[in-house]
């Protein structure tokens, strides 16, 4: 399927490993013109080095969490033109019992996972909407629905994440933007695979059989009983910075595996 996104320009934002890392790749096999984006400028730069092999690959260095960091983010892609495609992926996770998250870490957790969502997409929604196109994807989590009692803190953070592309949306009426949220399940990232391996060699376990284990202990309702890889994420989430995806908007799309049972 011909996506047709050849020569669109796009941001993806917490971009230089991980999902984020996943999703830049696909959308550069699909032609698109893709900035990259991370706090570390030469991490940052090895990844672009490694990506540039499926296409145009730039950099836009900068941490969205801090205003100061979203504008030299957006400065280095505003310099070439206007943009097409923004994938909010940037955002973190700490597992803190409730009765010790402080206000300070309440603060960093929204701030990272929220408002620097609020800061990009503020700046772009108005000039997608005065050129009547462009595609918005916030990545949030199925925590935003079923929130983990061990990080209330991130789960809150991932449902407000999911209110403000509903709102965003709600903004669009009548136009051809579109913005939709994403929610990943458990997916095999590097934090996600040292964590795995961590845990089988603590309890004594070979690594399949360890994670075999953890659904049926933790997250028995998955209905593929496996981790979900980085490219099925990127995948779901490249249609979606399409056109062709125009029918959806303002959604909360699930691709965790089918973990929440709802209709």
């Amino acid at each position: 399927m011909d996506l047709k996104l050849t020569g669109k320009r796009a941001l993806v934002t917490g971009s230089s490993a991980g999902i984020g890392k996943g999703i830049a790749a696909r959308l550069l096999r699909e032609s698109a013109v893709v900035y990259i984006n991370g706090r570390n400028a030469e991490r940052l730069e090895r990844t672009r080095e490694e990506l540039s092999q499926y296409g145009d690959c730039r950099a836009a260095a900068g941490d969205a969490a801090s205003p100061e960091g979203a504008e030299q983010i957006m400065d280095a892609v505003d310099a070439d033109g206007p943009l097409d495609i923004l994938v909010c992926n940037m955002g973190t996770y700490k597992g803190t019992p409730y009765a010790e998250i402080s206000d300070e870490e309440w603060t960093w957790m929204l701030n990272v996972n929220l408002l620097s969502m609020v800061r990009l997409t503020r700046h772009y929604l108005p000039q997608m909407l005065e050129r009547n196109a462009g595609r918005m994807v916030l990545i949030a989590s199925e925590c935003g629905v079923k929130p983990l009692t061990d990080m209330i803190h991130y789960s809150v953070s991932k449902t407000a994440v999911i209110g403000l592309g509903r709102g965003l949306a709600e903004l669009t009426k009548g136009t051809r933007v579109g913005v939709n949220t994403v929610l990943p399940g458990l997916t095999w990232t590097e934090n996600t695979a040292a964590y795995q391996t961590e845990r089988a060699a603590r309890e004594g376990k070979d690594l399949d059989t360890a994670i075999r284990e953890y659904f049926v202990t933790y997250e028995p309702s998955q209905l593929l009983q496996r981790i979900t890889s980085v490219e099925e994420i990127a995948d779901t989430v490249t249609y979606f910075c399409s056109e062709l995806s125009a029918a959806t908007n303002g959604a909360a799309i699930r691709a965790e595996g089918g973990l929440i049972r709802s209709i």
